[in-house]
């Protein structure tokens, strides 16, 4: 019998998974009832409540991410008191498609794994610098402007 993998374990599937392009099985590694975060989105945080929303997220990150090609690297995990939880420090590293720019974009994970699937993770990503390499910072602008 396998055992259920770890906080740790599913943080790695999860980052690996995004950078391998594995968008249509991500979703499987969390609960069907969940609570994904991302609140430093410049979009505003719109929470992710359910496997399918996260289905859906991960859908639409597929075609976003078309742009640049990155790893996760120099991941940092600290252990908590809390056996379910950790917080994990990384950084995906890349380069935009077309342009062939190198990027890095700051990345803290605070993750919360119950029974080998993800059940809480709060995402605070450098969306700045993701959307510098995707080459959507015009949009982004247009998108924060007053009405």
């Amino acid at each position: 019998m396998a055992a259920v993998p770890g906080p740790r374990e599913v943080f790695l599937r999860v980052v690996n998974g995004v950078a391998e392009r594995r968008y249509a099985e991500l979703h499987e590694l969390y609960a069907e009832t969940t609570d994904v975060r991302h609140p430093m989105s410049p979009y505003g945080d719109n929470p992710l409540l359910s496997r399918d929303d996260v289905r859906k997220h991960f859908g639409a990150a597929g075609a976003r991410v078309a742009t640049v090609r990155f790893r996760p690297e120099n991941i940092v995990v600290h252990e908590t008191a809390d056996p379910e939880v950790i917080v994990a420090e990384f950084e995906y590293r890349g380069t935009g498609v077309e342009s062939g720019e190198p990027f890095a974009a700051a990345c803290v994970f605070v993750v919360r794994v119950r029974d080998g699937e993800i059940v809480e993770s709060r995402d605070y990503i450098d969306h700045l610098a993701m959307a510098k390499a995707r080459g959507e910072l015009e949009p982004l602008i247009e998108a924060l402007r007053p009405a």
